[in-house]
């Protein structure tokens, strides 16, 4: 009974195949979509007839899905219900895991970043670092969505990671508790008397509302210069970050437009529905971990001349994917567009060049690789920019030479000003 139902299933795939690409081919003129199908069906009814062990057809189905939307870039994912589910729960801010942003070079799992305060990242992992297996399983030829997955699991259960990095001679093993990952978004303190600071750790659903409180609490305590810390935040929903942007630029200003292939430009304004701070001098620091959500505020913001970019070039992920559902409960995460700047910048694969280049500066002086869009396997194209090798490592606030310019700056500005009222 079993094996009818299975058959009968597949001549249900076939025959709706077979209206899809009736239709195409009319719609086309060609025909040779329905052939590479024919060829696929042939594929899978002799796979599924002759293999050597048993299959099951829905896997074997699903592979072939992967292995169509993986040949797409890097962003791109078939995600089975399974999946979908936890990408649902990662973009709400909380889910299981160890906090890293990864992507794939030269065929090696590589990470782009740790989120900070996660499991990763107070365990020593670095932007960078290949992972070569996970939990004794080789990576190589692993997507994105699959190595994830083995990552993820219940809080308080370990992973092994074992990492190549570039200074040391051989791999080695990093054991890494899982935990429940509540991403807070927002740091705030107050540097000096008069300089607030505000540490964006990712753009998710409520991140704006924190933001407007974080800000609300440094102008009590005296803020009149802000810097906004953009550095490493992978990036988050657009939405959030539209928002975020609207808290620093005047009401109907656009933050960004995104085209696809087909269909109209969407632009995005600001709406001002919170307190706002356009007037505050500001700085906004990024580095090569700063991606996507992060920048667009920071394009925005530098495109109507908002605040000062200091650090170095972000990592240039200018491309939109839509979370399309599909009828049995996955889903597909598709790249369909690009963004721009409001003076209609693509970032792709370029990223953006702060007004004031600033790299970090170590004791020692080493440098580790760094990973932007531009690296990635099977990455879109955008337009040329003069590359930037290596950015030094991650150091502590005393010796962050990007944040202590970036209050020299304020302080500076503050001068100025007072130079102003007294002439």
């Amino acid at each position: 009974m079993k094996k009818k139902i299975t058959i009968s299933a597949l001549i249900l795939i076939i025959a709706f195949m077979g209206i899809i690409i009736g239709r195409w081919s009319a719609a086309q003129n060609t025909d040779s979509v329905y052939e590479d199908l024919r060829t696929f069906t042939e594929v899978f009814t002799t796979v599924k007839k002759s293999y050597v062990e048993d299959i099951n057809p829905r896997e074997l189905i699903r592979s072939a899905i992967k292995g169509m939307i993986n040949s797409l870039d890097p962003h791109s994912a078939y995600l089975t219900p399974e999946a979908y589910k936890e990408f649902q729960t990662e973009t709400k801010g909380e889910f299981g895991g160890i906090g890293i942003q990864i992507g794939i070079k030269e065929g090696i799992l590589t990470v782009i970043a740790p989120i900070e305060d996660t499991p990763a990242w107070k365990a020593g992992i670095k932007a960078g670092d290949k992972i070569i297996k996970i939990d004794g399983q080789s990576t190589k030829d692993m997507n994105i969505n699959d190595a994830v997955s083995k990552m993820r699991g219940p809080k308080g259960k370990s992973v092994i990671l074992t990492i190549q990095r570039d200074e040391w001679k051989e791999p080695r093993d990093i054991t890494i508790v899982r935990d429940i990952i509540k991403i807070k978004s927002v740091k705030y303190k107050m540097i000096d008397k008069e300089i607030g600071y505000v540490k964006l750790v990712q753009f998710q659903e409520g991140t704006a509302q924190d933001l407007a409180n974080a800000l609300q609490n440094l102008k009590d305590s005296g803020m009149r210069s802000l810097i906004l810390d953009l550095r490493n935040n992978p990036g988050g929903l657009l939405q959030s970050a539209v928002d975020v942007s609207e808290q620093f630029l005047p009401p109907k200003h656009l933050v960004v437009s995104i085209q696809g292939r087909v269909g109209e430009k969407m632009q995005y304004y600001t709406e001002q529905l919170r307190p706002s701070y356009t007037e505050i001098p500001m700085i906004v620091l990024v580095n090569q971990g700063s991606a996507s959500a992060s920048e667009i505020v920071a394009g925005a913001l530098q495109d109507w001349g908002r605040a000062l970019i200091l650090g170095v070039q972000t990592f240039g992920k200018g491309s939109v994917q839509s979370l399309i559902p599909l009828s049995d409960g996955s889903a597909l995460k598709l790249t369909t567009a690009k963004y721009y700047t409001p003076k209609g910048r693509s970032i792709h694969a370029v990223g953006i060049m702060p007004d004031i280049v600033v790299k970090l500066e170590t004791k020692n002086g080493k440098e580790v690789p760094v990973i932007r869009e531009k690296d990635l396997e099977q990455h879109l194209k955008g337009e040329k920019v003069e590359p930037q090798e290596k950015v030094p490592q991650e150091v502590d606030e005393k010796e962050d030479t990007q944040l202590q310019r970036a209050i020299d700056i304020l302080k500076s500005w503050k001068i100025m000003e007072k130079m102003k009222k007294a002439a």
